[in-house]
């Protein structure tokens, strides 16, 4: 996170910003979406010095403590953002979350801070949540745990085939969840016009329907050309265009409350450029952005 404080302190974004605080979540709010088994399992592995959940996912000793302060900074965003002191934030924070399921860590993720704030944002009053989610991945996790509900909806733009193989078009939710996953997978290669035709013409007719109250963005940056575990060739340009125009949805249907939550993006440099314009273009929506940073 080094690089992305230095390009945010080099473009004069820091100074005078509102900042959510990225302390521990409770276990109230963990287990609104994950199993106490999964979380005592966590924290048991942490307890022991640490090891290896799968070939992708490592618990350091202190592992489980920064995940729960990374959900935690999401947690103060959805209530600051609920109480009307700030109405947009971007949660800069590691480890990801959207691999992890109710049950199981997987993919580099150990809690799934983006289904942690919706359905703590859903807990304190809110009927609707939508989750745009643009990781190169499909986050598997995330789907998984709002699949069979109608007060949140998934949608995911990313890269078929990949990691973890789930998130096809036919995937769509099941009982009272059916129609509110909204899957578009796209080939290697694709670019910023692809890419963005994709979610013009998928993502942003469900949200217009679902009309949330709170609009949440698993945010990646690994469908960057430059990225060097994904296979897409987005830019910098594409990923602004998606943020202005996901802030534009968010000013249409939820009086501008937007939370973005960082996923992937292994590349240091250019994570800290997306990070940064995206930040940018939260502030440009209507004011100062606030930001949480771990």
């Amino acid at each position: 996170m080094i690089a992305v404080d230095c390009a945010l302190e080099g473009r004069h974004l820091l100074g005078g910003r509102p900042s959510v605080a990225c302390s521990p979540a409770p276990d109230e709010a963990i287990l609104r979406v994950h199993t106490p088994e999964m979380l005592a399992h966590l924290e048991a592995v942490a307890a022991d010095g640490g090891g290896w959940l799968d070939s992708d996912t490592v618990v350091r000793p202190d592992s489980v403590d920064v995940a729960r302060m990374a959900a935690g900074g999401a947690i103060n965003a959805v209530d600051a953002i609920l109480a009307g002191t700030i109405d947009r934030a971007f949660v800069i924070a590691r480890p990801p979350g959207h691999h992890a399921t109710s049950g199981q860590s997987m993919g580099f993720c150990l809690l799934n801070t983006a289904a942690i704030a919706a359905a703590h944002a859903i807990a304190n009053g809110l009927k609707r949540v939508g989750i745009l989610d643009w990781d190169v991945h499909h986050g598997n996790g995330t789907q998984a745990i709002f699949y069979g509900r109608a007060d949140v909806l998934y949608c995911s733009l990313h890269q078929s085939p990949l990691y973890p193989g789930t998130g096809s078009r036919e995937e769509t939710g099941i009982g009272q969840g059916a129609g509110y996953t909204v899957n578009a997978p796209l080939p290697p290669g694709t670019n910023d016009d692809r890419f963005l035709d994709a979610f013009r013409s998928a993502i942003v007719p469900a949200i217009d329907r679902f009309t949330p109250q709170l609009l949440l963005i698993s945010a990646g940056y690994d469908a960057h050309a430059d990225d060097p575990i994904g296979g897409m060739a987005l830019t910098d340009s594409g990923f602004r265009t998606l943020m202005t125009e996901a802030v534009a949805l968010a000013n249409q249907h939820c009086q501008g409350r937007v939370l973005a939550i960082l996923e992937g993006g292994y590349e240091s440099q250019v994570l800290a450029r997306c990070v940064t314009d995206a930040i940018d273009s939260l502030d440009r929506a209507d004011g100062m952005s606030a930001t949480g940073r771990l």
